[in-house]
C-alpha cells in the first residue's frame, strides 16, 4: 500500500522540478528584427510594404492619432 503512494508521489514531485523557466528574459528572441522590417504575409496594413521606415513611421502616427481621445473630443 505504501509503496502504491510513494511511487506517484515521487513522480509527481520529479516532474514539479523539470517545469520549464517562464521569465521575461527567456521569452525574448535575442535575433529580433527592427519593427518595421514587418511580417510578409497578406495580413499587414494595406499600403504599407515590408522594410520601409519612413511609411511604417507615418502609418503609425496615423493609427496612433486615430487612437487620440483629444483628437476625438475636440474634432481635430
Amino acid at each position: 500500500m505504501m509503496r502504491a503512494l510513494l511511487i506517484p508521489a515521487l513522480m509527481l514531485a520529479l516532474y514539479g522540478c523539470g517545469e520549464k523557466s517562464q521569465s521575461q528574459a527567456d521569452a525574448r528572441d535575442s535575433g529580433d528584427q527592427q519593427a518595421y522590417q514587418g511580417a510578409h504575409d497578406p495580413f499587414v496594413t494595406k499600403g504599407w510594404t515590408a522594410g520601409n521606415k519612413a511609411e511604417w513611421e507615418r502609418h503609425m502616427r496615423a493609427r496612433t492619432q486615430a487612437q487620440n481621445e483629444y483628437v476625438h473630443i475636440n474634432g481635430s
